[in-house]
């Protein structure tokens, strides 16, 4: 096996990621902005979201700096290189998060002037390509950072296995707690920062001023619009990038346990990098599908170009088996068919999780027609109708995620449930485009009414916007899908570095770790709620207060003051954020080094199992409720301003925390604890002896 051409081929892919974000975004930027006024918005919300991005990394420099340095003391040789690979994790999805964010403040108002000049093909394009420099800056930046670091420790060390398993591959972990760490922190003040700028907007300006959606005159406007691009754009970007990487050194870990020769075990630490290049280039190749017709759905554009990728790398995968592992067998007669089988696996799932998704979330579906009728009858039935919908997804999700472990593992053992996570995200390029693509579409919207274009461009922006909801319920639907699988795989992984025996689940400590980690995602919840309802009220007094001191601005004869609504949101939200991701850190810590390993499995166990249920929960109650609202914005009945619009807003503002900062952290959560247990895997080994 020559794992140099391994590496080169590899590197490759990231740079042909990286290069297809930078044809994109040199062609977004030649888009001209015709229209003076939407130019103007642009460049607020651009302000905006870079000046949020700029604190929340100033506030997150000495933290990073800190774990770094406790990494560095508390390791032994080489292993203080973990110190290094985690700064390289927590640079990357920084980075990514940038690129991602400053694009999409660019490619918003360009999707307006398109919708404008071009119609819903040319929107679609432009928003669309935003999207695109998202996912290939993470898959890019993921597989670019594994590969530098692997080839700098094959070249120290070598590769012999005993030296992968106790030192190289513990180094890589670093760069993915490094990713990990900064998701957590960029999901969760993204969300408080977004929310609580989108529930002052809503309640004040449509329910209270009865002014439309995204008017001008609602002075946090600029700031709900700021807030898509740092909470769906930057946070998913994190978000996504650490499951990417996350599932690629977890995979490579448990390839080292399992049972098979020497060179086949480093063939199938190897392949996993091979895999998730074929992915970035049946997701370029994808790209060039999503096109669309006016008067067509712009869903049908967006699912032939993830269907079309996912079969691309299908035939690839298969392709790279038979060249790649060959005959070799392992764990007892498993070989190339079963890990192809394994991956295809996980990549149906997640098609099929997305499916369900949308199914529980999407327009003129059942359940969300459900909560439409529901509003009929006032705010409560709206809200009791909206969280039977979001409990009632998860049953079918979770059956698929366990049916998925169950399949993957009778196929070829836990590195095949490896494999089905990294399957569910072989194709994360045109995945994060289509999911980036939503908060887009939503900007566009927004400045299409702040810049008082056409109604016709606004009905086609709606049309974009609506689908984008959808859009963002299933990639949210794949982020929870491969959190639960990746979470498995890295306290699977944690089992044996830290060499840890037989789990007995009914001793009294790994009981005690199972409840306390089960109740974590809810501790973690109602920190993430409560910091959006005092930042939102914080918002609320604001535009009160300047409805009231500046009755000109409802007559348009006085400006909103937008830069101080973006404040509160941001000094809210870097205020906030940090408790819950303090909680996330140290718990597997203080676990770990106090109770022991096995209660750690427990508490991975309990977390794992309560918070991917009540992330689901969570993220399609909230998508039910806001497509219900625009189901009844567009219907003949009721419509904008009736008592019934009234109550899906409030379902809508409840859903807000629910769908876009509580659930969606919720999957970064499990994955971080998991992967900080992992890093301290060595330490508690030898603490514990």
């Amino acid at each position: 096996m020559n794992t140099k051409l391994i590496l080169i081929t590899a590197f490759a892919g990231g740079v042909i990621a990286l290069a297809f974000a930078l044809y994109k975004s040199i062609w977004i930027k030649k888009q001209e902005v015709k229209n003076v006024k939407l130019a103007k918005i642009e460049g607020f919300i651009a302000e905006g979201a870079m000046a949020f991005l700029s604190r929340e990394y100033r506030v997150l420099l000495p933290f990073v700096l800190l774990v770094a340095a406790f990494l560095a003391v508390a390791n032994k040789g080489v292993l203080r290189f973990q110190a290094l690979s985690f700064l390289l994790g927590a640079i990357a999805s920084a980075l990514a998060g940038f690129i991602g964010m400053r694009i999409a403040t660019a490619a918003n108002a360009r999707t307006t002037q398109a919708a404008s000049d071009k119609g819903v093909n040319g929107a679609l394009k432009v928003a669309f390509s935003g999207g695109t420099v998202m996912g290939m800056s993470v898959v890019g930046l993921g597989l670019l950072g594994i590969v530098i670091i692997l080839a700098v420790l094959l070249r120290m060390l070598g590769t012999d296995i005993t030296t992968l398993k106790e030192l190289s591959l513990p180094v890589i972990t670093g760069f993915s707690l490094g990713a990990s760490s900064i998701a957590l922190f960029s999901r969760v003040g993204g969300g408080i920062f977004t929310k609580a700028a989108d529930v002052g907007a809503d309640l004040v300006g449509k329910v209270e001023a009865g002014i439309p959606e995204d008017d001008p005159r609602n002075p946090a406007t600029i700031a709900d619009n700021v807030g898509d691009n740092v909470g769906d754009v930057a946070g998913m970007g994190a978000d996504l990038f650490e499951s990417f990487v996350g599932s690629i050194v977890g995979t490579m870990i448990l390839s080292l346990a399992v049972k098979a020769s020497d060179p086949v075990r480093l063939k199938l630490m190897f392949f996993p990098l091979l895999m998730v290049t074929a992915g970035i280039i049946a997701s370029v190749i994808g790209v060039f599908f999503v096109k669309t017709k006016p008067g067509k759905n712009p869903q049908k554009a967006l699912n032939q170009g993830t269907f079309g990728a996912a079969i691309i790398a299908s035939i690839l995968i298969f392709i790279l088996l038979r060249v790649f592992i060959g005959t070799d067998t392992f764990n007892d007669g498993a070989g190339a068919n079963n890990i192809f089988a394994a991956s295809v696996l996980g990549l149906a799932s997640g098609v099929i999780i997305g499916i369900i998704t949308e199914f529980f979330t999407g327009t003129d579906t059942l359940p969300v027609r459900s909560i439409m009728n529901s509003c009929q009858t006032g705010e409560a039935t709206t809200i009791i109708t909206g969280i039977s919908v979001g409990m009632m997804s998860a049953f079918p999700i979770i059956i698929i995620i366990a049916v998925t472990i169950l399949g993957s593992f009778s196929i070829s053992g836990l590195y095949g449930v490896s494999i089905a996570a990294l399957g569910m995200l072989t194709t994360l390029g045109i995945q994060l485009a289509v999911d980036a693509y939503g908060p887009i579409a939503d900007n566009a919207g927004g400045m299409a009414e702040m810049a008082e274009f056409p109604r016709k461009v606004r009905m086609i922006t709606d049309n974009l916007d609506a689908v984008g909801n959808t859009t963002a319920a299933i990639g949210k639907g794949f982020a929870i899908g491969s959190a639960a699988l990746t979470a498995i795989i890295l306290f699977t992984s944690f089992k044996e570095s830290s060499g840890t025996g037989v789990v007995d689940l009914t001793s009294v400590p790994v009981l005690a770790g199972i409840l306390v980690g089960a109740v974590i995602p809810y501790l973690f919840s109602a920190l993430a709620m409560g910091a959006v309802g005092r930042a939102a009220y914080k918002m609320i007094e604001e535009v009160r207060r300047q409805f009231r001191e500046k009755p000109g601005i409802l007559t348009e004869t006085e400006e909103p003051d937008y830069k101080r609504c973006v404040d509160i949101s941001t000094s809210a939200a870097l205020r906030e954020m940090l408790l819950p991701g303090i909680i996330a850190i140290s718990s597997p810590i203080l676990v770990g080094f106090l109770g022991g390993p096995h209660m750690l499995i427990g508490l991975l166990t309990g977390v794992t199992a309560s918070g991917v249920v009540l992330a689901i929960f969570m993220s399609n109650s909230g998508g039910a409720w806001d497509n219900a609202k625009k189901m009844i914005e567009s219907s003949d009945t009721g419509g904008k301003g009736s008592a019934t619009h009234k109550a899906s807003i409030v379902g809508d503002t409840v859903g807000d925390p629910f769908k876009d900062t509580a659930g969606p952290s919720l999957n970064i959560l499990i994955k971080l604890m998991s992967m900080v247990s992992l890093v301290i895997a060595p330490m508690l080994k030898s603490f514990w002896g």
